[in-house]
């Protein structure tokens, strides 16, 4: 019997556009009762709205269908990087600007339109993107900037490298500083805001955080904004060069580590775009998790939270290789589908097509895998899709565990630093298979902890699907 693969249960539905349309996808909106309306679209159609990095805004109507219909919706934007329908308008952040925008006469295209924000600076460098606009627990707009690479042809920006909200009134409050290269932000079901951000200088792997008023999240581009009189971070004095991310935590008390860590090629190397199960089991078995796509490696990865101590903390698993461009943007529409929408132009990517829309649908067949990493006093507890074979998991070899962590530095990446061979056992498997405990000796805090489970196999012999998961442990939990 062949052994199963990803596309067994997610299968891809990859979307035709019409001849000369270039989707690079940049943002995409699947269109609610109310936000239909605005785009001038029929209620109940199945549309979704979908931005370019080539300033066009795309309708596609029956978009579920065998026949989707692709329009022009709006065109002329600079580089939009995120849609948002919001009390009955589109919203999308573009390089220089919060705009919003609606079909105000039905006409199906787009004819009103308002600048909300362009209350940032930006130098004229090819990399100074913005993203976003995602609507916080706090009903404010959150976006955020990236670093420039290179030259700056107009003199250095402001405010670069930060994550703002807006307000109502258009007004500016820069909360963090320090980011790098922040593809993705997204808000939590339970409102707090999150965003990925990109391996390179000062950032020594790709990472998923949460931004929170008054943190600095590691890199020095930027920082000197800290001192104009809209900034709600402290200036995080000269930054430490060359120092294990924990320690960096010691000298600079508003630092903030990644709830999770992404580790460099085992899982990917350019977080992007995110969104959260809420399908209530149409997309399987993972509900309340976290899916981040990956612009290189052209694939969704997978993230399980928990708060320890007050502080998100998590693991992540791979989930699906193999689509068909690098990914920029998830969103999971109505159905429980996640739509994937890709581009590589000017990155490098796995993906068999420079950009490119597609649809991952559950095939209602259970994969078997971990389903969650869980921090216990003493190790962690794994949870599985399926029932585990009690045998298996008991075997010497089933588990192997190590721990690093990575160096904040001004050189591109950190190796995996002060690594560490962990001794485990299992200590318990549940009655019913579908859980079990493992103690670890030397647990440390703001170390990865990476586990390999290739022993594991179900009752009828069967392996994992992905048989590796990597927990970043910030907080142990308490006794």
């Amino acid at each position: 019997m062949q052994a199963p693969v990803e596309a067994d249960y997610y299968p891809n539905l990859e979307y035709t556009e019409p001849k000369g349309v270039v989707l690079e996808v940049g943002g995409i909106q699947p269109l609610s009762a109310d936000s239909l309306e605005a785009a001038g679209a029929p209620v109940g159609s199945g549309s979704v709205l979908v931005c370019t990095r080539r300033g066009e805004i795309w309708k596609i109507d029956d978009a579920y269908d065998d026949s989707p219909v692709f329009s022009q919706w709006a065109d002329g934007l600079q580089e939009p990087l995120g849609l948002l329908d919001w009390q009955g308008w589109i919203y999308c952040v573009t390089r220089g600007e919060v705009l919003r925008m609606r079909d105000s006469d039905g006409d199906g295209r787009a004819d009103d339109f308002e600048t909300v924000s362009e209350d940032w600076e930006i130098s004229g460098n090819y990399h100074e993107y913005a993203f976003g606009p995602r609507l916080g627990g706090d009903a404010k707009l959150w976006m955020t900037t990236n670093k420039p690479f290179g030259g700056q042809p107009f003199g250095v920006a402001d405010w670069r490298g930060w994550a703002f909200r807006i307000g109502a009134d258009g007004s500016k409050e820069p909360v963090c500083s320090g980011l790098r290269s922040p593809a993705g932000i997204e808000t939590s079901p339970w409102g707090d805001v999150f965003y990925t951000d990109n391996q390179g200088e000062w950032c020594g792997a790709s990472k998923l955080s949460i931004l929170v008023e008054g943190d600095f999240h590691g890199h020095p581009h930027g920082i000197d904004s800290s001192n104009l009189p809209q900034s709600l971070v402290k200036h995080p004095g000269e930054v430490p060069n060359g120092m294990l991310m924990p320690l960096v935590k010691e000298q600079i008390p508003h630092f903030r580590l990644p709830a999770v860590w992404f580790p460099y090629d085992k899982m990917g190397r350019s977080p992007s775009g995110m969104a959260w199960d809420l399908s209530d089991g149409a997309f399987g078995p993972f509900g309340g998790q976290l899916f981040v796509g990956d612009q290189y490696q052209a694939s969704v990865l997978r993230v399980d939270l928990e708060q320890v101590n007050g502080t998100w903390q998590g693991a992540c698993f791979p989930f699906r290789r193999g689509l068909v461009s690098g990914v920029t943007r998830v969103r999971f529409n109505e159905r429980g589908e996640l739509l994937v929408g890709g581009t590589d132009r000017g990155w490098g990517g796995l993906g068999r097509r420079g950009w490119g829309l597609e649809r991952l649908q559950w095939s209602g067949e259970v994969p078997f895998e971990i389903l969650r990493m869980r921090a216990t006093p003493s190790g962690f507890r794994l949870e599985f899709t399926q029932e585990v074979d009690a045998g298996s998991v008991r075997e010497a070899g089933c588990f192997k565990l190590s721990s690093y962590t990575y160096e904040l530095h001004a050189d591109y990446g950190s190796a995996e630093m002060d690594v560490a061979e962990l001794i485990l056992s299992v200590s318990s498997v549940a009655a019913d298979g579908m859980s079990l405990e493992i103690e670890v000796e030397g647990l440390r805090e703001g170390y990865v902890h990476e586990l390999h489970a290739d022993g594991v196999r179900n009752p009828a012999g069967q392996p994992l699907l992905h048989n590796r998961a990597y927990y970043t442990l910030l907080k142990r939990p308490q006794q």
